[in-house]
């Protein structure tokens, strides 16, 4: 008997198609369209983009918005002559520079990657201008990069020049008049220690200067402070007067309790002597306070 009606299709539908072989009921030109077309599906790893046209897969391998763009740095010989600090310095004068180009200067070269005044305005920045850079260990600069010591060698030296230009006015009998002469006299020196400086500025009958020692090295305090020791200096060169300078580190002259304590203690002693305190001073980062002007330990 013929096959009922319907059975070859639901012969094709249950039965699967061999391995390797395209599901049976499809047209030769059907199967030979489907093996071309490649799938989206299931990319393996290493295929991205798979089925993307040519020109998606170019657009998606730019690069992302935000990537860094190569830095160059110029070499100092390869900068115009008017930005080179040497010129400047030559046609311009040294005041005319920056503190950068004047360190610059000093160090000749710079390192991979930097031209020496990038290298010099990084040593600024990190030590906090030249304060810090005075205060800096020839250890603590010989961790920097690019400074050797000859370079150290020169940029201390260099300091120190200028710490002793500061001070030739003490060399020809600086006359005191008023606070702001002592300020002028100790502050470069003494802003930048990284511990308390108590010295005695000793004076003759005109106020000139006649000697600066220091007395003690420490944290100020009346127990600590022998007044004694104050005024042996004064004493042993026939001083007149004296002036007492002492440093806060933290950069703030506001007088303590103790600094007014041992104050009214030099003050004292100074009239058993004869040897009259005219002042005390507190040395701050650009800033000071005078302590008779303040009516601090003065009567």
């Amino acid at each position: 008997p013929p096959p009922a009606r319907g059975a070859g299709r639901s012969a094709r539908k249950t039965k699967s198609a061999p391995s390797g072989e395209l599901p049976a009921g499809r047209s030769p030109a059907k199967q030979a369209r489907g093996a071309a077309r490649p799938s989206r599906r299931g990319a393996q790893p290493g295929q991205a983009g798979a089925g993307r046209s040519p020109a998606k897969q170019a657009r998606g391998a730019a690069p992302q918005r935000g990537t860094p763009l190569t830095t160059y740095h110029l070499r100092i010989r390869e900068l115009p002559p008017s930005e080179k600090p040497r010129e400047r310095l030559r046609l311009s004068g040294a005041g005319a520079l920056s503190d950068a180009e004047l360190l610059a200067i000093l160090l000749r070269t710079g390192v991979a990657g930097a031209n020496v005044v990038q290298l010099a305005q990084h040593l600024l920045r990190d030590h906090g201008g030249w304060p810090g850079l005075t205060r800096a260990s020839f250890d603590e600069l010989s961790a920097v990069r690019g400074l050797g010591e000859a370079k150290i060698a020169q940029l201390k030296a260099a300091l120190e020049i200028g710490r002793r230009l500061a001070l030739i006015a003490y060399d020809e009998r600086l006359q005191i008049r008023s606070p702001s002469d002592v300020v002028r006299l100790m502050q470069i020196e003494m802003a930048h220690l990284d511990q308390e400086h108590l010295r005695a500025i000793c004076l003759d009958t005109k106020n000139r200067v006649l000697k600066v020692v220091t007395v003690y090295i420490g944290s100020l305090n009346s127990s600590v402070v022998r007044v004694g020791e104050v005024f042996k200096e004064a004493i042993r060169i026939n001083s007149a007067a004296i002036i007492v300078v002492h440093n806060h580190p933290s950069g703030d002259p506001t007088p303590s309790t103790e600094d007014i304590l041992v104050t009214r203690q030099l003050v004292e002693a100074g009239k058993l002597l004869d040897i009259e305190v005219l002042d005390h001073l507190v040395i701050g980062q650009g800033r000071h306070t005078s302590m008779r002007e303040q009516r601090l330990g003065f009567a």
